[in-house]
């Protein structure tokens, strides 16, 4: 029996590929439960290309009894590609996810009908109200289409600002990193609460 977190933590998993792969995350996840994190997030592709193991896998999560959230990206996405999507996590049960802009899919060249996550956020949140818990990203060693350190900080306050969400920072490589974003004066009136998300090195599935 593992000992439950005392920080607050996620999990984040890719989706299987393979029936092997969906085995072998059934128990991953079975193990992870014991430390009590606060949610799981599963990843979207680029492009939504593994939307559909993406929800099959919150499904699961969520019909074991703990939180789970989608990612969600709108690289290439229309309002009402995405008005779609939300309708369908709402008719699942979910109610939380995890809003990006995501990355442009090899061969796809433009944007879509957003080009910020702010953007998504802004749209997620006239649409349903308060119906979704939403995080978004940030990036603690810097996103790499970022101009600047300042303007990745920038980009991270607007996606706050346009629906009051939680960050959920990207891969970081030393806790240095999360301390110099953390302490990063970013001229916000509040203050948001900000969840540490692990993707177990260990865990491939196919």
């Amino acid at each position: 029996m593992r000992k439950a977190l005392s920080t607050p933590i996620s999990f984040e998993f890719f989706p299987p590929k393979t029936p092997e792969g969906v085995v072998k995350l059934e128990q991953v996840r079975r193990d992870l439960y014991e430390l009590n994190p606060q949610f799981f997030s599963v990843t979207y592709g680029a492009g939504g290309s593994t939307q559909d193991g993406t929800l099959q896998q919150v499904q699961a999560i969520l019909a074991e009894g703990h939180d789970a959230a989608p990612h969600f990206s709108c690289i290439g996405a229309t309002r009402e590609s995405v008005r779609a999507q939300l309708a369908q996590f709402k008719a699942a049960g979910i109610r939380r996810m995890v809003a990006l802009r995501g990355d442009l899919p090899s061969g796809h060249g433009t944007f879509g009908e957003f080009r910020y996550a702010s953007e998504l956020v802004a749209f997620i949140r006239a649409e349903t109200g308060d119906h979704f818990h939403i995080e978004v990203g940030c990036y603690p060693e810097v996103h790499p289409q970022a101009k600047s350190p300042e303007a990745d900080v920038q980009a991270y306050v607007a996606k706050v600002k346009a629906g009051q969400v939680r960050p959920s920072p990207s891969t970081f490589t030393t806790p240095t990193r999360i301390s110099a974003l953390l302490t990063k004066p970013i001229n916000m009136a509040q203050t948001y609460p900000w969840w540490l998300a692990s993707c177990p090195s260990s865990v491939q599935p196919n």
